[in-house]
């Protein structure tokens, strides 16, 4: 049987942007419907994952109104967001905080912003251990800076580094701008790209990949350019500038710390009625030489994601389905055909900390996928069963013996 999502939640605005956080079981989803008075809002919501009679179960613990401003780009770092809200990145910072003994909770913070709704469900023994008590959930705005001076300026990639100190943001001007953070003060500025950036990926001594629609996809220290990459030099039959970046990210590498990969997605420049297929690159995180690359359908890439472990990928699309691939052989292992009605804008795997792996309850991965559609679904990989050696072989040797045994019978005298 084909496997199917599930619908976790469904928002009153088109959703762009995903994240997870990594020590709490919470998802951060924000969208919204832009200035254009259609009576559709604009919000960050923050939903709380939990497991309810052995089912993911997802609730909506806050929503922080964000006026006329759609976010389309969001990046988290422990409890602050980056949001990219039209040509400004708006810095969040949120707190949780847990009810008080008598259980009440406020329904509404100072801001007149909706606060914890009542969940409906199971009774609390027919809940998993992984449900906590709900917490109540309180965002503040702390600044806003202008990250792209395009005529029709949108910030559309953003990241933190490792350790939160170094934000950097690319928009529709194709500038790569580096903020210290959290005074948001700009360390350096320059242009990437002769068109728009299209993803950021950060590595190792704060090496910064970009992602264009030029045609190009380059690895720079500060302002210097490292390397350009050439997903197609060992591929003749491709010329160039037929297919261009459309992410990247950089992921680690199962059983080896030591060890960094950065993966690229490449989706056909130009449209055609049998459209070609869109391919998957492997690179070393260090040299920047390509390892494997493979073609992973023709429906055209609009997101990529990398699992915490580096195990497993991430792939949605234009047409709204999602796959995850194994990150080793670039193999696809799940794959839902239009799991959303529409473009697939951004997704996020369950990240593998000791609450992450609570929330998973044995199953290998979960990804959480959202569009334009409203809704954020999940999509699980059950663990791959697996016999272990010594049982196999326990199954050789009596393989072996059954064999003698019935040579003996068969033939007397033979053995």
């Amino acid at each position: 049987m084909a496997p199917r999502p599930a619908e976790l939640y469904r928002a009153p605005f088109p959703l762009y942007t995903v994240r997870l956080h990594p020590r709490r079981p919470i998802a951060i989803t924000a969208g919204g419907g832009g200035a254009a008075k259609t009576g559709i809002g604009n919000g960050v919501h923050f939903l709380q994952l939990e497991r309810i009679g052995g089912r993911f179960s997802a609730s909506l613990l806050h929503s922080h109104d964000t006026e006329t401003r759609a976010t389309m780009t969001m990046a988290l770092s422990d409890d602050f967001i980056a949001a990219g809200q039209d040509a400004s990145c708006h810095i969040l910072r949120f707190s949780l905080h847990t009810p008080n003994a008598s259980g009440s909770t406020a329904g509404r913070n100072g801001s007149g912003e909706k606060g914890l709704r009542k969940r409906k469900g199971a009774s609390a023994a027919g809940q998993a251990s992984t449900q906590s008590q709900a917490s109540e959930v309180t965002v503040e705005s702390l600044q806003s800076v202008r990250t792209d001076f395009s005529p029709d300026a949108l910030q559309k990639a953003v990241r933190f580094n490792a350790d939160g100190s170094l934000l950097v943001t690319g928009g529709a001007d194709g500038f790569l701008r580096l903020w210290e953070f959290p005074s948001m003060k700009k360390t350096l500025e320059f242009q990437a790209h002769a068109g728009e950036i299209e993803d950021i990926a950060l590595g190792p001594d704060n090496k910064v990949v970009t992602a264009g629609r030029d045609f190009q996809c380059c690895v720079w220290q500060r302002d210097q350019l490292v390397t350009g990459l050439r997903w197609n030099e060992n591929l003749p039959s491709i010329p160039d500038k037929t297919y261009r970046y459309q992410a990247c990210r950089f992921g680690a590498v199962e059983d080896d710390a030591s060890a960094l990969r950065l993966y690229t997605v490449q989706v056909p420049h130009k449209r055609e009625r049998r459209p070609p297929p869109c391919y998957l690159t492997k690179w070393d995180g260090k040299s920047f030489l390509p390892l494997l690359t493979r073609p992973c359908g023709t429906e055209a890439i609009s997101c990529l994601s990398v699992s915490d472990s580096g195990t497993f990928l991430g792939l949605g699309t234009v047409t709204g389905s999602v796959a995850i691939h194994i990150a080793f052989s670039l193999q696809r292992l799940y794959y839902v055909r239009e799991a959303h009605g529409i473009v697939v804008t951004d997704m996020a795997f369950i990240p593998e900390s000791q609450r992450g792996r609570e929330l998973l309850a044995g199953d290998e991965a979960a990804l959480l996928s959202v569009a334009v559609d409203s809704r954020c679904e999940l999509h699980v990989l059950p663990r791959r069963r697996s016999l272990p050696v010594w049982l196999l072989l326990l199954l050789c040797a009596g393989l072996i013996v059954a064999t003698i045994l019935v040579l003996q019978l068969a033939y007397p005298g033979l053995l």
